[in-house]
């Protein structure tokens, strides 16, 4: 079987045990076991198929058995399991994925090694490293102890991942890591990664039991990562865990009094922001970066002010001035912002700074930002000094994640040391100063720490590794795809709240997705827990999605809860006008008038829904206003022409089209004057007009569509039906 027949198989047997059609699925996956080496997957179908049978035979006996359904459960959940298994040995023969080779490898790579040795060699690192430091000028016993713990790190890394489904004495094992006391926490960071790919491959219920362990760990670097690998790994196996009633009671019992739910819930954002890092780095390169390199130019052709001011810290104010005319202003502003909220703006930056041969090593892309590193310690020794010093305490902080932090060090390494010594004064003493004081480093380091920085920063890094790392094609890249984790069975009692809804929802809006924000908005009116502010926000979204009605629905409401809003019934006159129920529009567009009386836009649409209703005197009056309040307004001017034109007023109407003409017409402007011409008789100047108007149109079918539709006006206004060809063939 190729890996595409075997992937179909499989999703087969699922679709069959998610539809609850076991003795279907039981028959496809003996099928498939068929072309399967692993003879226990079979022994272990048999087992499920008689214990089918049995259930099966005393329930059309007629045997009360309360145990029925724990037992179907069971069954469905061993079935799914050896199918999973099953995928995954067939797909050891023909995959050329690194998963398939680690699995198939896996028991060479165990031979004589086992967990809890691999355990015993880690705990020793920190010991191992303190007598090295006694003796800093025995490289090769450094050498030696970073050696023996990087590679047996990578190891238990490798195993782990290829591990397809832990044993009891293997899950045994495992929670000694959680217990250890010595075992330093970035090695159990690095085997919580691990678990991660392992789980994304697999779904295995000790694998999930040990992550629910880990997110109660004392540290919070542990308790952060496995907090976000739960919620990957929930959204990608969101219906497995009602298979498991005890891994569904204990996720229940973690979010006893809701602090787990909170915790989720802000991994949830998180999980969703990182999605917009595509449109930030579009941003970075396209808008950022190029306002920049235009800005130095500005500033260099900038006459420096020295000479008009003694004080020579004075800044020339045409610098500020050309800055934000440049646009450049803002649009830092705006990154400024996204990195406060938490936002990856590096990407962009450290993206081509990823093909280092550390990051060669799919264990590097997990494991936590250490000075002991041997990479790190190769460039920059044991303890870093002076402006390695100032490096380190960069990297102590919360502002890189972890892998940029290694691209960070590896590319200053590579930097001449004169580059690097110029680099650094271009801080000043203060700015150094400030740096090297303990209580603002201590203050970047108690940033780093924070839980929410924490798991911000490594799902940064699992952004990177599935974008970036050598093998990112092997893996499903979960940051295209729809995350709702609120929506996943075992999460609903846990996130399906709806004060947490309200901050996903308000995440879509800002973020403007406007589908998204609503449902989830919609869930919560559901919940009668709605007020003005969700209402107003409901119907912005629907006005986006274009269901008019709806949205005057969801305003209206938002107007009884909160009264006269100026913004809602802006809203619901431009829906409204949408609709083309011009009379309710021109009611409501009067109250923000009565409201906000110097408003030109409120103005003009009051103008526009008289016209529409023919009330055009009345619209007249608004656009002559309009004119008045501001100067050179086209947008009066055409509407002033139009009004004229149709209520008889020719003379009039040809002076504003005329005003309108020698600015900035468009093809629509070229027409209209055309049809003003023709009213004042004068058909030379209107086959003029009308051949600028195909002209500007691009093509002549355009222009005759845009001429057809004012035909009923024009026959209207006295002009010859018989003519109208006529016209038509002067172009």
């Amino acid at each position: 079987m190729n890996e595409q027949a075997i992937q179909e198989q499989y999703q087969h047997i699922v679709s069959l045990l998610e539809q609850k059609r076991l003795k279907e699925a039981q028959v496809q996956l003996e099928a498939f076991l068929w072309n399967c080496n692993d003879w226990t997957l079979r022994n272990r179908l048999e087992q499920a198929k008689v214990s089918y049978q049995y259930m099966l035979q005393y329930m059309r006996q007629g045997v009360n058995d309360p145990e029925r359904q724990k037992l179907y459960r069971q069954l469905l959940a061993e079935t799914r399991e050896l199918a999973e298994q099953a995928r995954i040995s067939l797909l050891d023969e023909v995959s050329t994925h690194y998963y398939h080779a680690l699995h198939k490898n896996k028991r060479n790579m165990e031979a004589g090694y086992g967990m809890s040795s691999w355990l015993k060699v880690l705990e020793s690192f920190p010991d191992d490293m303190a007598v090295c430091q006694l003796m800093p000028d025995n490289k090769q016993s450094l050498d030696s102890a970073l050696q023996r713990h990087e590679e047996t790190a990578q190891y238990l890394f490798l195993t782990t991942w290829g591990n397809s489904g832990w044993t009891a004495e293997e899950e045994r094992e495992a929670r000694m890591y959680l217990e250890s006391e010595l075992l330093p926490v970035n090695d159990l960071c690095l085997f919580t990664g691990a678990v991660l790919l392992s789980l994304m491959e697999c779904f295995d219920p000790r694998k999930f039991s040990w992550l629910l362990d880990a997110a109660t760990h004392a540290d919070t670097q542990v308790s952060q990562r496995a907090l976000v690998i739960i919620a990957i790994v929930l959204h990608i196996h969101p219906n497995r865990l009602w298979l498991y009633p005890e891994l569904e009671a204990r996720l229940s019992l973690l979010n006893e009094d809701g602090s787990f739910g909170k915790q989720l819930n802000r991994v949830y954002i998180q999980l969703l922001r990182s999605q917009e890092t595509e449109k930030i780095d579009k941003k970075m390169r396209e808008e950022i970066i190029p306002e920049m390199m235009k800005n130095v130019s500005i500033m260099r052709n900038m006459k420096y002010g020295f000479e008009e001011n003694m004080d020579e810290d004075d800044r020339n104010p045409d610098w500020e001035k050309a800055f934000e005319e440049s646009g450049l202003g803002d649009k830092i502003r705006e990154m400024n912002e996204l990195q406060l909220e938490g936002a990856d703006v590096y990407m962009s930056t450290f993206a081509q700074l990823k093909s280092y041969p550390f990051f060669q090593n799919p264990h590097n892309w997990f494991y936590p930002f250490d000075m002991q590193h041997s990479g790190i310690i190769r460039e920059f020794g044991l303890k870093p000094t002076g402006d390695n010093a100032i490096l380190s305490l960069i990297l102590q902080s919360g502002f890189f994640c972890n892998s940029d932090k290694y691209s960070l060090c590896f590319t200053m390494a590579h930097i001449p040391q004169a580059q690097r010594n110029m680099m650094l004064s271009q801080m000043t003493s203060q700015d150094l100063n400030e740096l090297m004081d303990e209580s603002k480093s201590s203050g970047l380091r108690q940033y780093a720490q924070r839980p929410d920085v924490i798991s911000n920063q490594y799902i940064h890094d699992l952004y990177r590794f599935f974008k970036l790392s050598q093998r990112r094609h092997e893996f499903r890249d979960i940051f295209k795809e729809e995350i709702a984790l609120h929506r996943i069975p075992a999460l609903k009692d846990i996130l399906r709240k709806p004060e947490l809804l309200v901050t996903i929802a308000d995440f879509h809006f800002r973020k403007e997705h406007p589908a998204e924000a609503l449902s989830i908005y919609q869930e919560v009116i559901d919940m009668n827990y709605a007020d003005a502010d969700i209402f107003q926000k409901t119907g912005y979204c629907l006005q986006k999605e274009k269901r008019y009605k709806e949205a005057i629905s969801a305003y209206r409401k938002a107007d009884v809860l909160k009264p006269d809003h100026i913004w809602t019934i802006r809203h619901l006159a431009t829906c409204y006008r949408q609709l083309r129920d011009f009379a309710s529009a021109l009611e409501y567009y009067r109250k923000v008038e009565a409201m906000q009386p110097e408003n030109r836009n409120v103005t003009f649409f009051i103008g526009s829904c008289l016209a529409e209703q023919e009330r055009y005197e009345e619209a007249l009056q608004c656009f002559f206003k309009l004119d008045l309040m501001e100067n050179d307004c086209i947008k009066a001017w055409r509407a002033i022409g139009w009004c004229s034109f149709v209520s008889g007023k020719s003379e009039q109407a040809m002076r504003y089209y005329e005003k309108v003409l020698a600015l900035k017409p468009i093809a629509t402007d070229y027409l209209n004057a055309g049809h003003v011409a023709l009213r004042l008789g004068n058909m030379e100047k209107a086959a003029e007009l009308y051949g600028k108007a195909a002209s500007e149109s691009g093509n002549r079918e355009t222009f005759l569509d845009m001429f057809d539709k004012d035909k009923e006006t024009l026959i209207k206004l006295g002009i010859d039906e018989n003519d109208i060809p006529l016209i038509r063939d002067l172009v």
